[in-house]
């Protein structure tokens, strides 16, 4: 059954820019503070070295992966049950903001280092727990006619957001020796503002979705039972599911493998570029610009196309395309093939996650939006090892970043195997 819309007429467009904005403010914490600067700086210059760095913050992110696998479906569940939607994804958007501008007071001494990774743990933990309920607010802000154009602009927006954040804290703070308000690298300080900025950014661009996008009624479950008597309510459910709706699951689980080999392409791709392909860090970054650019360009068209031919032909086509590409990568030298197929590759991983999204909204009972997001976080949790072990196997066992790339490719391979005998209900393409 499709769960587009809640309303009864299509949202407004204000409505819709209002929602996106809300990936454009989030995705400051994804690009700057868990990828580029601030988990750089915790594991080079607050640790003692960077090999205990990085152990450490491996630590706490794993410890955050398993809180989300273990709490999304039930805290997505009671914010349907309670219709309190809105009111979490505040609640949770307000952590992730705290927890980065708590990052302010992390000098780059070691006795600082457990406090950076505690914040970033925290932040982690409640972005994906925020992300869950933005999710299931896509059935708010579309219809069934242009759910895919929505979720693809929301995607694009995460992208564009995170460029442009980006950009801004590298050329203000970040490279220069005095960056912008004369702020310098003592202390760590240049960095540190960094976190500042992306909680203020985030804060600013998530006001709109609060003002234009109303609450969301409670479902017809009523909260009669605790926090842990919902873990009963989501076992029984699971089990109405494998009953009656087994292409949900099946599709939660499917796409949770060729998800894991879309993260693992951004995850790897400087890294192989480097070492693969012999780019400089410079050129690394300008890679990484110009790759969020054409991913960012691939959602909005890709979501066009979900509106027209459905969303898991999409995901099938793209994923298609990123085997191919992916290939070529493994097998073809020089600077010039990883730009070309680089950065086509990367125009196929924005249009997979949108018309995933879509999908699900599309299949998913009326007023278990965000129970489904909820267990879409948690299998994605659940397989998340899957790239990185691919990635590190393959170079262990035949000694080349080429092989690692062929590891990944064979997980895109599985999803792409595992998501083609999913069907979806009647009346979804």
């Amino acid at each position: 059954m499709c769960a587009v819309t809640l309303a009864g007429q299509a949202p407004a467009r204000r409505r819709v820019i209002s929602w996106a904005l809300w990936d454009w403010g989030s995705s400051a914490f994804n690009a700057i503070i868990l990828t580029f600067v601030f988990t750089v700086y915790l594991t080079k210059a607050v640790a003692p070295d960077p090999d205990s760095g990085s152990a450490d913050l491996g630590v706490g992110l794993t410890i955050a992966g398993v809180c989300v696998a273990l709490l999304a479906p039930v805290t997505g569940q009671r914010s349907d049950a309670g219709g309190r939607r809105k009111l979490l994804l505040g609640v949770h958007s307000a952590i992730v903001v705290l927890s980065m501008a708590g990052l302010f007071f992390v000098r780059d001494e070691p006795s600082y280092l457990l406090l950076g990774i505690v914040l970033v743990t925290v932040g982690s933990v409640f972005s994906e727990f925020a992300s869950v309920n933005y999710n299931a607010m896509l059935v708010q802000v579309s219809t069934k006619e242009n759910v895919g154009k929505v979720s693809g602009f929301g995607w694009s927006m995460g992208y564009f957001g995170g460029l442009i954040a980006l950009t801004v804290v590298l050329f203000a703070f970040v490279q220069p020796d005095v960056g912008l308000f004369g702020v310098t690298s003592a202390g760590g300080l240049n960095i540190r503002i960094v976190a500042l900025f992306c909680a203020v950014w985030f804060a600013v661009f998530a006001i709109p979705l609060f003002l234009a996008v109303p609450e969301a009624p409670a479902s017809g479950d009523k909260l009669r039972h605790n926090f842990f008597a919902s873990y009963v309510v989501l076992g029984k459910r699971i089990g109405r599911m494998w009953r009656s709706e087994r292409q949900t699951l099946w599709f939660l689980a499917a796409s949770a493998v060729y998800r894991d080999g879309l993260a693992a392409i951004f995850t790897f791709g400087g890294v192989v570029a480097a070492g693969t392909f012999g780019f400089s860090s410079t050129e690394v970054v300008v890679f990484a610009i110009a790759a969020n650019l054409v991913a960012g360009l691939g959602a909005l068209a890709g979501g066009r196309l979900d509106d027209s031919v459905g969303p898991k032909k999409v995901i099938v086509a793209s994923l298609i395309a990123l085997v191919v590409l992916g290939v070529a990568l493994v097998v073809l030298p020089g600077k010039a093939t990883f730009w070309v197929c680089g950065l086509a590759l990367t125009a196929f991983v924005g249009p997979a996650q949108s018309a995933s999204r879509t999908f699900l909204a599309r299949i998913v009972e009326p007023e278990r939006e965000g129970e489904a997001f909820g267990l879409y976080a948690t299998t994605g949790r659940a397989v998340s090892f899957l790239g990185p072990l691919a990635f590190s196997g393959f170079i262990g066992l035949f000694g080349s970043q080429r092989a690692g790339m062929a590891g990944i490719v064979l997980v895109l391979l599985a999803g792409l195997a595992v998501v083609l005998p999913v069907r979806a209900p009647e009346g979804v393409r």
